[in-house]
């Protein structure tokens, strides 16, 4: 799923091409015979990644992970697997979309907006609430994989899913699924109205690039809206920044469904994508 992204995102624009292309030169990444890179990166590091292969910098400069999945994907399989240190050095770059690397030898600021795709699996052993395998790990064992992934960072990450395993029988009867030419158009269409509704903000291209006066004057939510958003703040605790992330996702599903308005089933679509911020998650079944 993380792989096929790319292939639903819309086209490198040319000034996003041309940035994609200057750090892969830099990085010495760029293949031979190629001027110009026209498809999106998809970056996917091994979790025994170092920091500095991550983030960038080292005795010699060269671009970190970060940076070479700029304007595209970067997916960190077994998230609770990678250096914490590594893991909260990204917060920042997650929120300004670039990265300053400052050395005695050198600083370099290299831009870094990303999609983060991370994945994990409830617990050590994980098969934690799986109704089909018992979990074999302890509740502190369970709580100290979780513990890896700090809440400010989880804050940062808009949509948040649990999957269930699913059954035999349901894997062999699927039916072939959406072609991924088609769930482009959607996304080409959301993008569309999202840089018209940005044209004279300079710098802002998507609605996750918002600022908080931004929100204010682009998503306004109904009162059914706003009172589902407040019993959801109240009841799981989430933070101010989550608040603003709901609002953004919600702006987007009210986009791909052509809404000028954010209404009542954008914003609760919105909320139920935070399963991490719930309080019970990582006490079901203890």
């Amino acid at each position: 799923m993380a792989k096929r992204l790319p292939s639903i995102l819309p086209q490198l624009t040319l000034s996003e091409s041309l940035e994609t292309t200057q750090i892969y030169s830099v990085a010495g990444l760029l293949e031979s015979g190629t001027s110009l890179i026209a498809h999106r990166p998809f970056r996917s590091p091994h979790h025994t990644i170092s920091d500095v292969a991550l983030i960038g910098g080292g005795s010699t400069f060269r671009p970190g992970e970060i940076s070479l999945a700029h304007n595209g994907v970067l997916f960190l399989d077994e998230l609770p697997e990678f250096s914490r240190t590594a893991l909260e050095t990204m917060r920042q770059p997650l929120e300004d979309r670039q990265i300053s690397i400052s050395r005695a030898k050198y600083n370099a600021t290299l831009p870094c907006s990303f999609m983060l795709v991370a994945s994990m699996n409830p617990c050590p052993c994980g098969y934690y609430g799986d109704p089909n395998h018992k979990c074999m790990c302890d509740p502190w064992q369970i709580q100290r994989y979780m513990n890896k992934i700090s809440g400010p960072l989880l804050d940062r990450i808009d949509i948040q899913c649990e999957i269930a395993a699913i059954p035999f029988s349901e894997l062999s009867k699927a039916a072939p699924g959406e072609p991924s030419a088609a769930i482009r158009e959607r996304v080409v269409a959301a993008r569309q109205i999202q840089a018209e509704r940005f044209k004279d903000f300079k710098g802002i291209h998507c609605n996750a690039q918002m600022t908080e006066k931004m929100l204010q004057e682009f998503v306004a939510p109904d009162e059914e809206s706003l009172r589902t958003l407040r019993d959801a703040m109240e009841r799981f605790s989430l933070s101010a920044r989550a608040y603003s992330r709901i609002l953004k996702v919600a702006r987007t599903i009210a986009d791909l469904d052509a809404s000028q308005q954010v209404k009542y089933p954008h914003v609760a679509e919105a909320v139920s994508y935070r399963n991490l911020d719930r309080g019970d998650w990582a006490e079901r079944g203890i």
